[in-house]
């Protein structure tokens, strides 16, 4: 079955757990360094080995990040609470059981806004955010025989995110993932990198047929590292599904893998309810009790919030969305955006500025915002000469702005004096160059004079040659078309 046959029957229900490692400078419950890349089995330390009399210790800024992600995801957070225990047999879980939270999750409620399907804003309401610590990692192709164990991960701080069964699409997940993974990056609590597995998405998804109010039964597909094999394996998921019913067979409960190789899913357990991981209370982490002072303070330290900003952008500076929305992809082109309009108020021509120029130059250095060597003052100081017609656009594109990189503490407007880029506005000066050139180029003139309109294109590049760019170009076309008419 086609996707678009099946959707014209079935309509899809999915939620998503995205498990987001947390960037601490040690582990969860230990000192052990928390960083991507080290050496296998390197990262380690009894406490994370699950040694006999071991006993775990509880790092803060665990709390500190849930904390400010539930705060950002207007969620309830959860004054009191402990963690548990989650027990299961992996060879990747050195302790046999994972600290994780079940009965008290650190936050509950909350949403995130995305794009829906129809092109309107659409809340994805979440269940909770719980912390908890992350398992090692198996490698399964690297020996035909054996698989690899590396517990560098083992006791990595992480927040899983779980979204109730309200996205209808491989679209909106796309999009879900987006917007989470933004901030992740605003809230700098972790870096969003799927490809080194700082950021996992499981997925829960079944099938209804449309008009029903009763779920099919759930499959889950487990640790994806990419948004676009996410949005694929659950449109797999879907006619896989479809199919199923349409012939009368079961559709298990199970644990699935995506193989993005032949773009399918392959079955790998089955699905355990809870009751199979034995939760109880963690016996050897006390309790938390979380004061509202606590709470205030970590929602002074947020940041600006990427949709706060998209909704200022286009409200209150009325830009597009296409414009707010690139302006709000990256937390430091916000930011650099943010100071940018202390200091002009020309909100349009400072977006062009940051998304053309400033931008393509951060590109073909492989930079960052921070390493952009023009402070915000200057750009602005570039906007606001361009806006009183001291240079055109083009000269302070062209000429001004490569200047300024190469002396980024020199104002523009002196930039443009010491090379003679000022606008030239006066009339008689321009009417005398006009008729400099309609003298050199006696043949086009006259086809001009006679009506040949794409001919101004042709003058006014002469014009430009010689005023060096600093001609006004409005100006410079209504002398060129009055000259004209007086020869």
């Amino acid at each position: 079955m086609e996707l678009k046959e099946v959707l014209e029957k079935y309509e899809p229900v999915i939620g998503l757990e995205i498990h987001a490692q947390l960037n601490t400078k040690s582990k969860a419950y230990s000192n052990d360094i928390n960083e991507f890349g080290a050496v296998p089995n390197t990262n380690v330390s009894p406490t994370s080995l699950g040694h006999p009399g071991t006993l775990p210790v509880f790092n803060e800024n665990t709390l500190k990040y849930a904390v400010r992600l539930g705060l950002a995801c207007h969620s309830n957070i959860t004054r009191d609470m402990h963690f548990d225990r989650k027990n299961y047999f992996y060879a990747d879980l050195p302790k046999g059981y994972q600290i994780t939270q079940d009965k008290t999750p650190i936050c509950r409620g909350g949403s995130i806004m995305i794009k829906g399907d129809n092109g309107n804003e659409k809340a994805i309401e979440l269940t909770r955010i719980h912390m908890e610590e992350d398992s090692g990692k198996s490698t399964h192709d690297m020996d035909p025989f054996d698989t690899l164990i590396d517990l560098n991960r083992a006791g990595v701080p992480l927040v899983e995110i779980v979204t109730e069964p309200v996205i209808k699409s491989a679209n909106e997940a796309y999009n879900y993932l987006t917007e989470v993974r933004k901030l992740l990056r605003y809230l700098e609590i972790c870096d969003g990198n799927m490809e080194e597995g700082s950021m996992r998405c499981d997925v829960n998804i079944s099938i209804m047929r449309k008009g029903s109010k009763t779920f099919g039964q759930r499959v889950e597909i487990k640790n994806m590292n990419s948004m676009r094999n996410v949005a694929k394996a659950i449109e797999f998921e879907i006619v896989r599904h479809a199919e199923l019913i349409e012939q009368g067979a079961p559709i298990e409960q199970e644990t699935r893998n995506y193989d993005a190789t032949s773009n399918s899913t392959i079955g790998m357990r089955k699905k355990e309810d809870a009751h199979d991981y034995r939760y109880f209370p963690e016996p050897d982490l006390t309790p938390l009790h979380v004061t509202q002072a606590y709470i205030d303070e970590q929602e002074k330290a947020l940041p600006p919030l990427p949709n706060d900003l998209l909704k200022k952008y286009q409200k209150e500076l009325g830009l597009s969305e296409y414009d707010a929305s690139n302006l709000t992809e990256n937390k430091g082109i916000a930011l650099y955006f943010e100071e940018l309009i202390k200091n002009t108020k020309n909100y349009k021509a400072a977006a062009n500025w940051v998304m053309g120029s400033i931008k393509s130059y951060l590109n073909q250095k492989a930079l960052t915002i921070d390493a952009f060597p023009v402070s915000v003052d200057k750009i602005a100081a570039l906007i606001n000469i361009i806006d009183e017609g001291k240079i055109s656009n083009s000269v302070a594109t062209q000429k001004v702005f490569p200047k300024l990189l190469e002396t980024p503490n020199s104002s523009p407007l002196s930039i443009a004096e010491e090379n003679n880029w000022i606008t030239q506005s006066d009339s008689n000066a321009l009417e005398d160059i006009v008729l400099t050139i309609f003298k050199d180029n006696p043949a086009e003139t006259e086809r001009f004079k006679n009506g040949e309109k794409k001919l101004t294109g042709f003058f006014m590049g002469k014009i430009m040659q010689a005023t060096k760019g600093a001609a006004d170009p409005k100006t410079t076309n209504q002398i060129l078309n009055q000259v004209i008419q007086k020869i």
